[in-house]
């Protein structure tokens, strides 16, 4: 047992070092689910009172329909564009220089005197330049659902869409709150006017996994100081 004691050691120390190893380095977008809710059950009708207005099954004649309780959905229209750049740039220079001599000293003559003469000088320079640039553009359509709706009327949406060609899915996800007055005719809204925003899209299958790196290179990598 206790030739074996180092070597337990030793794996413990490595595991976390494997566990790292293991973790993918993509960053993932927290979404919050569901991604679709079913509106509620509709209320038993009540008994017939001989009148042409019944309140359970009640429909405005003119009304557009829009999207307004859990369960309802409508079309989000997905025009994201961000474009920021960066630069910076300083320069700092210093000179000195400095000069000292002796002309007489008692009993002293003037060869030595002249060897007493002392010059310095001193420079520092520092120049930085640095930049940055980003740039993202994502639009499409998707239909999302009303999963909530807030005491203030707003509405928070949630939508998923998958597509499987041969052994790959792509996945679409999203996430947000919208103010009831921002959808449009045919029950649309921009994700420029929805809140809170959540947005992924991601592939899964053959094709992700070609992308990603081993988890033996994650392992050496998380060990390399550089």
């Amino acid at each position: 047992m206790s030739a074996r004691a180092p070597g337990l050691r030793l794996l413990a120390a490595a595991l976390p070092l494997l566990l790292a190893g293991c973790e993918t380095l993509a960053p993932k977008v927290e979404l919050a689910g569901p991604f679709t809710a079913r509106p509620a059950p509709a209320p038993a009708p009540a008994a017939t009172t001989g009148s042409l207005f019944q309140a359970a099954s009640y429909r405005p004649l003119f009304e557009e329909h829009r999207a307004r309780a859990v369960g309802d959905s409508l079309l989000v229209n997905i025009v994201e564009r961000v474009q920021a750049s960066q630069r910076s740039a300083s320069s700092v220079e210093k000179k000195g220089a400095l000069e000292s001599g002796i002309s007489a000293l008692p009993f002293a003559s003037a060869r030595t005197l002249g060897r007493l003469d002392a010059s310095g000088s001193s420079s520092n320079t520092f120049s930085g330049k640095g930049g940055t640039e980003s740039a993202n553009d994502f639009s499409g359509t998707i239909s999302a659902t009303v999963i909530e709706v807030l005491p203030n009327g707003h509405l928070i949406v949630s939508g998923e869409k998958q597509i499987g060609l041969n052994h790959n899915v792509e996945v679409m996800q999203f996430t947000g709150r919208v103010d009831p007055r921002g959808i449009q005719a045919g029950n649309m809204v921009s994700s420029a006017q929805i809140a809170d925003v959540r947005l992924a899209y991601r592939g899964q299958g053959q094709q992700a996994e070609a992308q990603a790196m081993a988890w033996l290179a994650r392992f050496f990598l998380t060990l390399l100081p550089l």
